[in-house]
């Protein structure tokens, strides 16, 4: 049987030799047309089961395991493929050392070494899968998910990788070595692989994942910083697109200048006085002897005067003016009750010819029906009449608004 496999492995090997052009066609392609290449070569790797078809109408691709081989082998960044089914496998070993355990107690020893070699093999292919995971994860991070090009992308990517690594920590928790311990019994074979290896294996990729999650907060974090300044520099361009005439005022000439602006350091850095200093003991007693001192004759004379009287009188009533526009919209508001009509905000303003622009008065009646409380503003209804914005989506152009009782 053994020889067998052997041959099988060798053609196998010799047909990815011979037929490395064809595959890796396939390979960077994704698929390949069966009349590019000879149609004898293309079956032969249809029967070896290097090439396969989804579906009949669909052109040939390289099966899973031929691509893991090649993604692994030529460490290609674009794989982001990762085993994170821990539970099959911790039920695989479980299942292997209670098979090694039942083939020694009945002391078949041939058996025993072939469960005791598969259960070996099974372990190392876990841990090695477990370290190729981390590796390629790393290799994201390093790159900066430098195999998509936008922002956007990246940051799927990272979310991607974050159930990944979430998905791995949780799998790991399965594992109960106080169980595998008790599965292992005294077998030293079984307490050296389960309990010894494994645990010490599972513990270094435990530690290196939680630094992995770290830093891919980390990168996700910048990664929105620069996607926020982006759209914050793209909605700038927008603006003076749409406004080729704006100019940049003199934030400079302002009393106070904007946040926005004002982002220059301090020129003079903050200082504190270092008491512990021996070198500034005398500066810092004079100082104080300063301070401390009280001169009398510094003090400015208050000259007072003799006999003064104080008269009380009642204080002068003053009233606040209040602004003519809030009352116009008040009085467009008692309008609106007085009728007990749908009226609208510019048929209102034309008819009662008031002196205010149409926008200045829409936004003010706007705001002194979001100004009213909860229970005031049950009673009305505000209606605003537009149409969407032609160039940009989500936009709506407002040009009036109808005000009713609710």
């Amino acid at each position: 049987m053994s020889s067998n496999l052997h041959q099988a492995g060798v053609k196998l090997l010799k047909q990815l030799g011979r037929h490395a052009d064809v595959i890796m066609d396939a390979y960077l392609a994704g698929s390949i047309n069966d009349t590019a290449h000879d149609a004898g070569v293309i079956e032969k790797l249809k029967k070896s089961g290097i090439l396969w078809r989804p579906e009949p109408d669909q052109e040939l691709r390289l099966k899973r395991s031929v691509r893991a081989l090649l993604e692994e082998a030529l460490s290609d960044e674009r794989n982001r493929q990762i085993d994170s089914n821990v539970g099959s496998s911790l039920a695989t070993i479980k299942t292997l050392a209670d098979h090694y355990k039942e083939a020694r107690h009945n002391v078949d020893y041939s058996a025993a070494e072939a469960y005791l070699a598969d259960l070996n093999e099974h372990v190392y292919s876990f841990t090695d899968s477990l370290r190729y995971s981390i590796r390629v994860l790393w290799g994201r991070i390093n790159n900066e998910f430098g195999y998509v090009g936008t922002i956007s992308a990246k940051i799927r990517e990272n979310e991607l990788a974050q159930s990944q690594v979430s998905d791995l920590l949780n799998g790991l928790e399965m594992f109960q070595f106080s169980e595998l311990g008790e599965i292992a019994g005294d077998i030293r074979e079984l307490r050296r692989l389960l309990m010894t290896s494994l645990q010490e294996t599972l513990s270094q990729c435990t530690q290196e994942l939680s630094i992995v999650q770290s830093r891919l907060y980390e990168l996700l974090g910048r990664f929105r910083q620069i996607q926020g300044r982006t759209r914050l520099l793209k909605g700038w361009l927008l603006h003076t697109d749409m406004h080729p005439d704006y100019q940049v005022d003199n934030h400079v000439g302002h009393k106070k200048i904007p946040n926005l602006f004002n982002c220059a350091e301090a020129l003079l850095a903050p200082a504190n006085v270092d008491v512990s200093n021996p070198h500034h003991e005398l500066e810092l007693m004079s100082l104080v002897a300063q301070v401390k001192a009280i001169s009398r004759d510094t003090l400015p004379s208050i000259a007072r005067e003799q006999n003064v009287t104080f008269e009380m009188s009642e204080s002068e009533d003053f009233d606040i003016p209040e602004n003519p526009l809030k009352i116009a919209v008040d009085e467009y508001f008692c309008e609106v009750i007085d009728s007990g009509l749908r009226q609208s905000a510019l048929s209102y303003l034309t008819d009662k010819q008031l002196q205010w622009d149409a926008e200045s008065w829409l936004y003010q009646v706007i705001g002194g029906y979001e100004g009213l409380a909860d229970e005031h503003k049950s009673y009305f209804e505000l209606e605003p009449i537009g149409k969407p914005d032609p160039v940009y989506n989500g936009n709506f152009i407002i040009h009036d608004v109808e005000l009713w009782l609710a």
